[in-house]
């Protein structure tokens, strides 16, 4: 690696909320430390950018249409050069990035479950009978019906502190969210209790962070691999090969989660890869899951995908318009 590098100003582009501040500004303090570990003689400034997600807020996600709601504007700027390289969540990236873009790193990912914050406290199986839930997630709220047919699920948009204002402010018993933002704001105390996955598979790449930079940009390149943790990228490669596979979008009722085992299989020293997939009807009527194991991320996603398709998950994405 060539640290006899120029001094350079990197441009790091970022959605302007609170979270995303948070999460691009911990990113950045990480490159720091590994630009000073390696010698490279480079600054960070932080380029805020709105996305149509951030403007469209009185309508639920689901039916403001189309992938890559919190990231198209993003991802034109690193384009255009505006930006160098920019801090994604994860679950926000489409399947498919634009010509010459690539995921430079996924960085080492937190708690992917989601989890519920709650006026009474408890978890779900403390809410009383028919208890207002907020979330604007289809996945979420079909994976709750399927659990608890009483729950009425409304649709809730706004910043985590906002949506947790709304506990109060618009009499909700409960608003669910990914217990990965409320962390890495430092507010873990809110969390009342976090969903097991087994009743709310997470959704693709959730807890992880997305570092997208250009193809052609070596430099930024070779930092950005310093960055990324191995079995993080592993997993989420799975999980988002199974959403490309089902052509889905952020918004429709799809779930994902991979895990890596401790076993290492085979001469290639590859660990094992578990997935379990979910496709489910917006109503919760509908729940179908999978689960398989294999050693190549892509394939893995391929594969439970395609079992689930044959179980009828493409006329439920279908039916949507997913």
């Amino acid at each position: 690696m060539d640290n006899n590098q120029g001094k350079r100003v990197i441009v790091v582009g970022t959605r302007q909320s609170a979270l995303a501040l948070t999460q691009t500004g911990q990113v950045i303090d990480e490159l720091k430390r590994i630009s000073e570990k390696h010698g490279f003689d480079y600054t960070f400034e932080v380029k805020k950018i709105v996305t149509k997600g951030d403007r469209i807020l009185d309508v639920t996600l689901s039916k403001v249409g189309g992938k890559g709601l919190f990231v198209k504007e993003i991802e034109q700027a690193l384009v255009d050069g505006k930006i160098d390289l920019a801090v994604h969540s994860m679950k926000d990236m489409p399947y498919e990035l634009p010509e010459g873009l690539m995921n430079g790193a996924t960085p080492r990912r937190v708690d992917p479950r989601d989890c519920l914050v709650t006026r009474q406290g408890g978890g779900l199986d403390d809410l009383p009978q028919g208890a207002r839930v907020g979330t604007s997630s289809l996945r979420r709220s079909c994976q709750l019906k399927n659990a608890r047919p009483d729950l009425q699920l409304e649709s809730i948009r706004g910043n985590i502190d906002s949506r947790i204002r709304k506990l109060e402010t618009e009499g909700f018993d409960a608003v669910v969210l990914a217990s990965a933002g409320l962390t890495r704001m430092g507010w873990q105390d809110r969390i009342s209790a976090n969903i097991p996955v087994d009743v709310c598979l997470p959704a693709v790449g959730q807890g992880a962070l997305g570092i997208e930079c250009r193809e052609n940009d070596q430099q930024i390149r070779e930092l950005l691999a310093l960055l990324n943790d191995k079995e993080t990228e592993l997993t989420v490669r799975a999980e988002r090969s199974f959403l490309g596979s089902l052509n889905g979008g952020c918004q429709v009722p799809i779930g994902a989660y991979c895990i890596m085992g401790d076993e290492v299989e085979g001469q290639n020293g590859i660990r094992n890869l578990t997935m379990t997939g979910m496709v489910g009807s917006p109503d919760g009527a509908t729940l179908l899951k999978e689960v398989m194991q294999g050693t190549d991320p892509e394939q893995l996603g391929k594969d439970v995908a395609a079992a689930l398709v044959a179980r009828g998950a493409d006329r439920i994405l279908a039916e949507i318009g997913g």
